[in-house]
């Protein structure tokens, strides 16, 4: 669209009156787009002052952000990372408790999920040198770097604590000898370290995403951590539903509805209370996955709650739990990337914070 076209002539122009702003944001988005493209647009309003509807386009038609390049192996990362962190804070209180088969579960599933998570960054960066390169400087502003050395961390711990589950197959005497000795203590040392760095490690990709310039991420950057730490708690509670015997697998009930109803709650807050960006999550793609999310994840908190007897539901249940989970950070992964292709949830905020006298940018 030229600039003339456009009303004011600068990218991401809405034309029309702050009253025309405000009756659209609050007929959303299929009442902004009955626009007349370009004629000043038909008009609205009952009986009161009629005023025409806004149309919402950008400079020459294009959009005012760019969308993410990222595929589906960044949604993949950000579960499977959260699902390691839960596996390793459920890995800790199983070995506190000394529920021995609950935590080789946890522990072979935090390595699995974190092996899992940094082969897909990798693969999203292109070239594992990337990844390399990243550990070369430390910046505590930049949620990327402060990312990659969680996940630095994290993995050896993760994964010592996770081998040192294979000792009994050693040998007793000899070096191995000596090495099935020190498997005891050394892994429940790099649990412990896993288990510190879970919570950042099953968060901090809420704040990758919220510092971005989605509308629909960044506007959520206060629920997003609450969103992931609670699948991440319910995806661990999965694993352990999942692989641990009915007898051990009452902390991983617990955990998994705890972090069922965070997840439950917060997505609820997310849907409905950041304004003009929380509709990015009931565009089509996010909603179906959403959805389909949170039906999963309320039927395994069910599951967990009623199937405590019972080896088949407290299986399904934790599968419908890590299910529910990995939908969850599609859902929020679409809604960004939907929320950076329509021109309307850039204008619309920016300009209620220019009229409230705030700066532009949130």
């Amino acid at each position: 669209m030229a600039p003339d076209d456009a009303g004011q002539g600068t990218p991401g122009t809405l034309r029309g009156t702050s009253a025309r702003e405000a009756r659209v944001h609050d007929q959303g988005r299929g009442g902004a787009r009955r626009g007349s493209g370009g004629g000043g647009g038909g008009l609205v309003g009952g009986g009161g002052p009629q005023v025409p509807e806004a149309d919402f386009r950008s400079y020459y038609g294009r959009p005012i952000l760019k969308a993410p390049v990222w595929e589906w192996d960044i949604p993949a990362y950000l579960f499977t990372g959260g699902l390691a962190g839960g596996s390793s804070l459920l890995a800790a209180g199983a070995s506190v408790t000394g529920r021995d088969d609950l935590r080789r579960a946890t522990r072979s599933a935090a390595l699995v999920g974190i092996g899992a998570s940094t082969y897909f960054l990798i693969n999203d960066l292109g070239r594992p040198e990337r990844f390399y390169n990243m550990l070369r400087i430390v910046r505590v502003t930049s949620p990327m770097s402060v990312g990659t050395w969680i996940l630095s961390v994290y993995g050896p711990a993760a994964g010592a604590a996770a081998a040192a589950e294979l000792a009994p197959l050693l040998p007793e005497r000899g070096v191995l000898g000596l090495a099935r000795r020190l498997a005891g203590p050394v892994g429940s040392l790099a649990g412990w370290a896993a288990a510190a760095t879970a919570p950042a490690l099953a968060t901090y990709t809420a704040v990758l995403l919220a510092d971005t310039a989605a509308p629909a991420w960044h506007d959520a950057h206060r629920l997003l951590p609450f969103v992931f730490g609670g699948s991440a708690l319910a995806s661990g509670g999965g694993v352990g539903m999942l692989a641990a015997p009915l007898a051990q697998a009452g902390p991983a009930r617990r955990m998994a509805v705890a972090g069922a109803a965070v997840e439950l709650v917060a997505e609820r807050l997310v849907e409905t209370r950041l304004g003009l960006s929380s509709e990015a999550f009931h565009e089509d793609a996010p909603r179906r996955k959403l959805r389909a999310s949170q039906a999963l994840t309320v039927a395994g908190a069910v599951g967990a709650v009623l199937g405590r007897r019972s080896r088949v539901v407290s299986a399904l249940s934790g599968l419908a739990l890590l299910s529910g989970s990995a939908l969850t950070r599609f859902g929020v992964f679409d809604a960004g990337v939907a929320s950076t292709k329509d021109p309307r949830y850039v204008v619309v905020p920016q300009r209620e914070r220019v009229r409230r006298g705030e700066p532009v940018r949130a």
